[in-house]
């Protein structure tokens, strides 16, 4: 029964995936933010493990994880979670840059290593839930799309630094998908939310399990998902 860490899980992408995995009776374990979440987290997948840590505070995580019982094993660390906000160059401020570097970048830099040992392991998978905006970026989008731009050279500098382990890295970008993330950015773009004109989370999961399900003798390095309507 593979094991599988997993970031976000609490809403849109993220709680897709850990449906779809815990469903087929694989072990998944449940990065939450407090205590408080991944009890909620743990009423929400009868059996399943949760980890504590705020991705906010990534120079805290190994302190944190240390005073927890980790997976022995690890067959998969999904970087789902993510947060985002909005706003030009010029109106930014620090505190808003860091938050965005921390949860997006730093975080999943963090947990990476963390988990390196158990994935070398067992010749585990590695996959990051980008965006659209890790390929290119837009005016508004500076910090979030910042992140994302970092979030792929992490993966594509992981990938080969870790070939020689048998580790698989795979980077996901998802077009706009529906769920809070998406309604928070109509909020701050002043824009009508209608979750029906987006990609529903239940697609990008299903491309995610498709790269976690590919047989050994192959990879996915990087897949683009773009609404189809």
């Amino acid at each position: 029964m593979p094991t599988h860490v997993i970031t976000g899980a609490g809403s849109g992408i993220g709680a897709a995936v850990a449906r779809r995995l815990h469903a087929r009776g694989d072990e998944v374990v449940l990065h939450a933010r407090d205590a408080g979440r991944a009890k909620e987290l743990a009423a929400e997948f009868p059996g399943a493990r949760t980890l504590v840590g705020d991705l906010s505070e990534p120079d805290r995580l190994s302190w944190a994880l240390s005073h927890q019982s980790p997976p022995d094993r690890v067959d998969s660390l999904l970087h789902i979670a993510g947060v985002v906000d909005l706003g030009p160059v010029g109106d930014l401020t620090p505190k808003t840059w860091r938050h965005q570097l921390n949860v997006n970048l730093l975080a999943p830099a963090e947990l990476t290593r963390l988990f390196l040992p158990q994935l070398r392991a067992a010749r585990g998978h590695v996959l990051f839930v980008n965006s659209g905006a890790g390929l290119s970026a837009h005016a508004g989008w500076s910090a979030y799309a910042a992140s994302k731009h970092g979030l792929k050279a992490l993966a594509d500098s992981l990938r080969e630094e870790e070939h020689a382990d048998g580790v698989r890295v795979t980077s996901v970008y998802p077009g706009r998908t529906a769920g809070p993330m998406q309604a928070k950015v109509h909020q701050q773009e002043g824009k009508e939310y209608d979750p029906a004109r987006w990609i529903d989370p239940e697609s990008v999961a299903t491309t995610v399990l498709m790269c976690l399900d590919l047989p050994e003798d192959a990879e996915i390095n990087d897949v683009t998902v773009r609404p189809g309507r």
